[in-house]
């Protein structure tokens, strides 16, 4: 992987990587950005729920589930002082759908967490994980099932 980053000014940045497409980088006023953009610890939290999530969903479709809506939320606190590195995370799956079988969810994150994804595979290694899921019936207001994914 190849990523490169060009100063716009003051606190901004674009970076791109080898799919070639820019994302922008900003910081927030009081360390000299305008606001613009993501931060970059934000990228840390979206690469991780982006590799899991791609991992996740296409797992279920194969195994022919009848996902209608799908959210991989990131819960992680980070410390009160500099570095300000992340101290942990909650991976929440949050899958809607009719009858999707609890089973084939729990495979999905497990091989997702210990085979597929780079970016958890890496950072587990910083900070500790908790893996937790609820499925809602197709109304998504409903929660048919819940629990957390323990590594065996």
């Amino acid at each position: 992987m190849e990523i490169i980053l060009n100063w716009k000014g003051k606190m901004s940045f674009d970076g791109v990587g080898d799919s070639g497409f820019v994302q922008k980088l900003d910081s927030d006023a009081s360390v000299g950005g305008d606001n613009s953009a993501a931060r970059p610890m934000e990228f840390i939290g979206i690469g991780l729920a982006g590799c899991t999530a791609m991992d996740v969903i296409s797992i279920l479709q194969k195994k022919k589930q009848p996902v209608k809506d799908f959210q991989v939320q990131i819960h992680a606190p980070r410390a009160d002082e500099h570095p300000k590195v992340i101290t942990s995370a909650v991976i929440e799956y949050l899958i809607t759908g009719k009858d999707v079988d609890e089973a084939a969810l729990l495979r999905a994150i497990e091989l997702s967490a210990k085979k597929y994804c780079p970016a958890q595979a890496m950072l587990s290694k910083a900070f500790p994980m908790q893996l937790t899921y609820k499925i809602f019936e197709e109304d998504g207001k409903t929660v048919v099932k819940q629990g957390e994914y323990k590594a065996k």
